[in-house]
């Protein structure tokens, strides 16, 4: 049954009460205040509730609080059971998630819950619901312009034991001999006793460990041996070929073996490293991760965030994907700003490095109205003088040379262009050498196409200060990615494969969002500055209590008989 608690009404009493003033102050400038009063009751119950029956079993946890644990569970990177620890015992957390003081049924839940609610987000994608629902309210309410925006990617490693090659095969077998063994233990008991004994066996990983390394492809051979009599021993049987692990075999053989056949018989032989593929299995254990040359094994995850520059505005995490690690960077930009622009926080102008910057995903980005401000890959050709240093007409086409010579022809077949000079002018041009056109029958020729213009004018672009003004604020980027993961710990997680990954890392965003928008709202109404502290508006109201003890002591004949027995009680200590 669904259970949802009313957490848009105010409180009849004051759930503050039993705090005094220091730790009431504490946590009104806390991130506690705000979860409370503006993301508890935004968050996307109703895309949860459709997975629960209304009228079927016992009645779930309020799901405003189980969504709220698991944002918080993921923002201050605890495990199971220190999220169980933190929902009983924590008065932060029971003042966040609006759970009643005293009643034991809301400050209680079982890591078997936690699993379940994890497991359904991780599922239906619905950590995509919650970090949207965030970031729009907290927009919202702190008026954030996602005008200009920056992105970059960080590389996150799963739950996963990295492995060798022959690791590799040595544990996808053995974690298909297990499951076999589990699921059709008769089919087991017909696998020759030696092959099962040297992968089942407790000792006998250790062997593989201890090969040579001038015998690892004498060994990478024998096991590709057994791979293929595995996977060709039971490709016929379908309660088998049904079974995950027996797919990873058929995957494994497919990228790092070649099979051969020949009239005695089918050999196997194992790849090249170089032969593999990027995408190829990395682990059994998380059959989504991905290999980068640059990175290595995991995923690459992207974030976009907005910021002014101002100390004055509040930046939030507007975007976060997950794919494999080797998915490159340059097919992240456009999806990252149709997502934004999806939900209104769509910016104009991206600061971000050469690799997203191409000279395609500026074209897609201009037409979307986004200016793409990133340094050029590559170098330019070694000439002193580049296709910027040309005039062009109307049409963007070079009309005239550096030195003011205008072309006596030009022409465009097939997205080419070429402009023709003249030879008795280009001949006596003191910088002919510098120059990139070359010598033809009727003249001197430049052939370029459009592309050309546009990155030799970026490249021209770079070398102003206009372009360094602009571009110096792409490393906040970097301090966002370092802030997730030192609050977050985003960089190394419990969990595996492209859906886990994904949960955690959008959880993690929102919760980043939290933590931001909380230290800024204390920054603003604290006071601008160093000043603008917890500590000092602790301090401030300690010396207004003090003033209010010593009022009383010096009329202490004349106090009120209504006024509060605390209060009638400080005159005595006044005095």
């Amino acid at each position: 049954m669904i259970f949802t608690k009313d957490h848009k009404t105010r409180d009849m009493f004051d759930p503050l009460a039993r705090f005094g003033p220091h730790r009431r102050c504490l946590l009104e400038g806390s991130w506690a205040k705000l979860f409370r009063e503006e993301i508890l009751h935004e968050l996307p119950v109703h895309q949860v509730a459709r997975h629960y029956s209304e009228s079927k079993g016992a009645p779930s946890k309020d799901l405003y609080a189980m969504l709220g644990i698991m944002l918080l569970q993921q923002m201050r990177d605890l495990t199971d059971e220190e999220t169980v620890e933190q929902v009983a015992f924590n008065q932060m957390w029971h003042y966040a998630l609006g759970i009643s003081a005293g009643v034991e049924r809301e400050a209680y839940v079982c890591a078997k819950t936690l699993w379940s609610m994890r497991q359904l987000l991780a599922e239906h994608d619905l950590s995509t619901a919650v970090f949207e629902a965030v970031t729009q309210k907290l927009a919202e309410v702190f008026s954030v312009s996602p005008a200009w925006q920056r992105q970059d990617s960080v590389h996150v490693l799963s739950n996963m034991r990295h492995l060798g090659r022959i690791g590799l095969f040595v544990r996808t077998m053995r974690k298909f001999l297990v499951n076999l063994k589990r699921h059709h233990r008769g089919l087991f008991a017909e696998l020759p006793q030696e092959l099962s004994e040297r992968y089942m066996k407790g000792q006998g990983e250790g062997v593989f460990a201890l090969v040579k390394p001038s015998e690892s492809q004498r060994t990478l051979e024998s096991l590709g041996t057994d791979l293929l009599f595995l996977v060709e021993r039971f490709r016929q049987i379908d309660g088998v070929v049904s079974m995950g692990s027996y797919q990873l075999l058929v995957r494994l053989l497919k990228e790092q073996c070649t099979v051969e056949g020949d009239g005695q018989g089918t050999r196997v032989s194992v790849k090249a490293n170089k032969e593999v593929a990027s995408d190829s299995l990395q682990s059994p254990t998380d059959p989504d991760a991905g290999y980068s040359g640059h990175k290595g094994k995991g995923y690459s995850v992207q974030v976009m965030e907005s910021y002014t520059g101002k100390e004055d505005q509040l930046s939030l995490i507007t975007h976060v994907s997950v794919a494999p690690a080797q998915h490159s960077d340059a097919h992240a930009l456009i999806p990252a700003i149709e997502d934004t622009a999806a939900r209104g926080l769509g910016p104009e102008q991206v600061l971000v490095d050469s690799l997203y910057g191409s000279d395609d995903n500026c074209e897609k980005a201009k037409g979307l109205g986004v200016e793409v401000v990133s340094p050029v890959m590559g170098r330019p050709e070694g000439q002193a003088m580049s296709l910027a240093d040309f005039g062009v007409d109307d049409r963007g086409q070079i009309a005239s040379c550096p030195q003011g010579q205008v072309a006596r022809k030009s022409k465009e077949r097939g997205g080419r262009h070429s402009a023709v000079f003249s030879r008795e002018i280009c001949e006596r041009c003191h910088q002919r050498q510098q120059c990139p056109v070359k010598r033809g029958k009727r003249g001197y020729y430049l052939h370029y196409d459009d592309k050309a213009i546009r990155l030799a004018h970026r490249r021209r672009y770079e070398q102003s200060e206009a372009f360094r003004e602009a571009y110096r604020f792409r490393a906040g980027i970097e301090g966002c990615i370092s802030q997730m993961d030192r609050r977050t710990g985003i960089k190394r997680l419990r969990v595996r494969g492209v859906k886990a990954v994904t949960l955690c890392a959008k959880l993690k965003a929102a919760g980043v969002n939290v933590v931001r928008a909380a230290a800024f709202r204390v920054r603003i109404t604290a006071g601008d500055g160093p000043q603008g502290t917890p500590g000092h508006a602790l301090d401030a109201l300690g010396r207004l209590a003090q003033g209010i003890i010593l009022a009383i002591g010096r009329h202490a004949s004349q106090i009120p008989h209504w006024l509060p027995l605390p209060c009638r009680s400080l005159a005595p200590l006044a005095l």
